[in-house]
């Protein structure tokens, strides 16, 4: 069986600085027809920058829409007509105040494939130099580390609920356990 669905109508309910919301009418596989909500988004990285000793650079966060602050990597929005890794860069330094000698492209993450269009970009950053973090006017946030084991510890615990961040964590340590990582 095909399961392929096919717009045959599309609707912008609304549009925002940073998503649109589209109501689409879709033919099923079965020849019936469907409604399906879509948030539109252009797309962000998540860079996991790990030190010579080890240690996982997080920020702390508050996250409005759960009401909560939240321990994850250093992400961010890709701006329209950005490439993924020229917004990695910038993420990497705004947040974190890090420049990364080895950026390493670890492929997508899908947040919420249900009715959401974000890919986020995975990266594993090494050889890092400190220098100055550029937060954007309205970003509050705190710079925290770890030692990747603890980080990865955490993930499992469930201390550590941001999906992106799990994943990428989970990856990376993969990545180091099977010796296919040096820190720099």
């Amino acid at each position: 069986m095909n399961l392929l669905e096919t717009t045959l109508s599309s609707q912008v309910v609304y549009k925002g600085k940073i998503l649109t919301l589209k109501k689409d009418q879709v033919r099923l596989p079965n020849g019936g027809t469907g409604t399906r909500e879509v948030v539109v988004h252009n797309g962000a990285v998540c860079i996991a920058p790990i030190d010579k000793e080890g240690n996982v650079i997080l920020v702390r966060q508050y996250r409005y829409a759960l009401s909560q602050e939240l321990l994850e990597l250093p992400a961010g929005k890709i701006d329209p007509g950005e490439d993924f890794h020229a917004a990695a860069v910038r993420e990497l330094e705004e947040e974190t105040g890090c420049t990364a000698g080895e950026l390493r492209y670890l492929g997508t993450f899908f947040p919420s494939v249900g009715y959401l269009t974000e890919v986020i970009h995975l990266f594993v950053a090494t050889g890092l130099t400190q220098k100055e973090q550029r937060l954007d006017p309205d970003e509050f946030l705190k710079v925290v580390k770890l030692p990747l084991a603890q980080a990865v510890k955490q993930v499992l615990a469930g201390e550590i609920p941001d999906g992106k961040t799990q994943a990428l964590l989970l990856r990376a340590d993969a990545l180091f356990q099977a010796g296919e990582l040096h820190l720099q």
